[in-house]
């Protein structure tokens, strides 16, 4: 007979007293186990989360990637229209440019997509925008200005002839430059696989809170006033140049205000170009689930990364998801802030 069968039929008050035994039995060891000796402590891991949105990555993809974030300077005029690749982007800054009219510094890094544009040309405003995220731009070009600058600063960028470039048929120039960006990216691959720093202070739908009702808001930036609303959860760019189905819906609208300078040199028609001084400090205003909180935005040097701020000085933080950030200039005859209730 097998031994299980044989221990299957012992009588259940013989079972029991042979568990009391047990237990009964090895004190030592039950005396080592309870000595009170410290055991280490098992930390959970850190979720992995993308850089330029806070959000995690899912279960078992690498946020530590060969290519870096690749900014990609996108017109923002009517003539743009329609733009294509803004929805895979994971964050957008618009920028002022010459003439009160604005251009987009589109961020990819989760995602390269390989139908991007229209590309138009880098100003030094891209130097604070671009810097802290250590990427590269894929540009037209820029003025000769821009570009000394651009070096000295050590950015790279890819213009037209390089990597994924090409001039998209139907569209007449210069609205008609695009780029694939996995290309680029490849171009852009050092063998290295690294996380980019966090762009912005990331935070949960939790941190955001004692905010004031505003479900629209329009930011003007001269000849340009950019509108959202609020709707369904997210923010919607009413007036947007993006083709349809193809819209930036972030989930965060954060509004700085920041000095404009002369970049030093004129456009081609002898308009001012303005430059955008991303670094210091100013007011900043973050609008998220139909509310915004006033504070700070402060930057220590050009490369740092952003901090934010409540109006009483506490730290502030940003929930993860997408992210539209307004350069909107301070000075008043350049730029303003409209809030809706």
């Amino acid at each position: 007979m097998r031994p299980s069968i044989l221990r299957s039929a012992l009588p259940a008050s013989l079972v029991v007293l042979s568990l009391v035994l047990a237990g009964c039995g090895g004190g030592d060891d039950g005396e080592k186990k309870s000595s009170g000796e410290p055991t280490a402590e098992v930390t959970p891991e850190e979720p992995a989360t993308w850089p330029l949105t806070g959000l995690e990555a899912e279960d078992g993809q690498s946020v530590a990637l060969d290519h870096p974030v690749v900014v990609t300077k996108i017109d923002n005029s009517p003539a743009s229209s329609p733009q294509i690749g803004l929805s895979k982007a994971d964050l957008v800054v618009e920028e002022l440019v010459e003439g009160g009219i604005t251009r987009l510094a589109a961020f990819y890094y989760s995602q390269l997509p390989g139908d991007i544009g229209p590309v138009r040309s880098m100003r030094a405003s891209d130097i604070g925008i671009v810097s802290p995220a250590g990427g590269v731009i894929a540009t037209s070009g820029a003025a000769a200005p821009t570009i000394e600058r651009i070096n000295r600063n050590k950015i790279k960028y890819f213009s037209e002839g390089g990597p994924g470039f090409y001039r998209k048929s139907g569209r007449h120039a210069p609205y008609n430059l695009f780029t694939d960006l996995e290309k680029v990216g490849k171009a852009a691959e050092d063998g290295k696989d690294e996380r980019p720093v966090d762009y912005l202070p990331w935070g949960t739908a939790e941190d955001f809170a004692g905010g004031t009702p505003a479900p629209t808001l329009s930011a003007h930036f001269g000849s340009r006033t950019t509108n959202w609303r609020f709707e369904n959860g997210t923010y919607t760019n009413t007036n947007s140049n993006a083709a349809e189905g193809d819209h930036f819906v972030p989930d965060t609208v954060l509004v700085l205000r920041v000095k404009v300078v002369d970049a030093g040199y004129r456009d081609p028609a002898g308009n001012f170009v303005p430059e955008s001084k991303f670094e210091g400090t100013g007011a900043a205003q973050v609008f998220h689930n139909g509310e915004v909180v006033e504070g700070t935005w402060s930057k220590d040097k050009i490369d740092s990364p952003l901090t934010l701020a409540t109006a009483d000085g506490a730290e502030l933080k940003v929930p993860a998801g997408k992210v539209w950030i307004e350069l909107v200039p301070v000075d008043a005859d350049n730029g303003s802030v409209t809030v809706g209730e």
